[in-house]
């Protein structure tokens, strides 16, 4: 490999993959981290990846190819999770990763949209072939509705005034005049990112329905796990890493009961254990190697 992915060696440890033993990316991206589980888990260990980007795709059967016929790799949403495994003759699997958000291939990659150093058409989509587009958002929603979107999804303060002023200079057509809007609003020189990261994000993950595809995966990857199964998620910001967070406190607990109840009444049981208590995050030698790894938060359970 040219490259190491996001926290590569944390997610081999975590998932500890065996010889034998069945595995899942659901965001298989170029296929770094699906090539650590494979060679991890040789001779015969499986691994089933998923993306909904055909580049991505592509790349990764070039980059696993020699590991012959022990992974397949399948153009779907991970929000499908368990009907790919039926479609392909598996009933429950080892491990699963899911790395979220969007890849440095995708931010590099020209015509995207998801990058704002560079001239691109506002798309941002994971799927070439889905219905919305960032440009539909920024050009076509009220300008209530695209405030809420920036400040929900992105965390920005100012976004009202950034929907005001993309509102008046409609039609937007380019990231770079997307970049200018925001830049002429968000002008904080103690910023340490750059004033157009969350906004952003805030409409790729809108574009995508991030976090609702999140709240539909995690539940089917628990549900997934053979017992002793392992199912660790990197998420990018705070967002999804709440969500996250709370699913995995919520399936580990075996009474979920308001607390003024004196005697259990939900009957609920506890699915899963949680092994990492706080996030792991990349160290200093990691995020010196790859900046884009700094904001990465990895969590990790494993099924009882």
């Amino acid at each position: 490999m040219s490259h190491f992915p996001v926290l590569y060696h944390e997610i081999i440890q975590a998932l500890t993959p065996q010889t034998d033993g069945l595995y899942i990316d659901g965001t298989i991206g170029a296929g770094g981290h699906a090539w650590g589980i494979l060679s991890a888990s040789s001779p015969d260990g499986r691994l089933l990846g998923l993306d909904l980007d055909p580049e991505a795709i592509k790349l990764s059967k070039i980059r696993l190819q020699p590991f012959g016929d022990r992974f397949i790799i399948k153009r779907a949403s991970y929000i499908t999770l368990q009907n790919q495994i039926k479609s392909i003759g598996w009933v429950q699997v080892n491990g699963i990763l899911l790395d979220l958000g969007v890849s440095s291939m995708q931010l590099d990659s020209g015509g995207r949209g998801f990058s704002f150093r560079a001239e691109d058409s506002l798309d941002m989509r994971f799927d070439p072939d889905g219905v919305v587009t960032a440009s539909d958002l920024v050009n076509n929603l009220p300008e209530k509705e695209l405030a809420d979107i920036i400040y929900k999804y992105g965390e920005e303060r100012k976004s009202r005034q950034i929907a005001r002023e993309i509102v008046k200079q409609r039609p937007i057509r380019s990231t770079q005049h997307l970049v200018g809007i925001i830049a002429k609003v968000v002008k904080s020189k103690r910023e340490k990112i750059h004033p157009a990261t969350r906004t952003f994000q805030a409409l790729r993950i809108a574009t995508n329905d991030e976090l609702e595809s999140l709240k539909l995966v995690l539940p089917q990857a628990v549900s997934s796990l053979v017992s002793g199964g392992r199912l660790a998620v990197i998420s990018f910001h705070s967002l999804e890493d709440r969500i996250v967070k709370q699913f995995f406190q919520y399936e580990s607990k075996d009474c979920i009961c308001p607390p003024e109840y004196p005697v259990c009444a939900c009957n609920h049981h506890a699915s899963i254990r949680v092994i990492t208590q706080h996030p792991i995050r990349p160290g200093e030698e990691e995020i010196r190697s790859n900046p884009r790894s700094r904001s990465s938060r990895l969590r990790i359970v494993e099924k009882l």
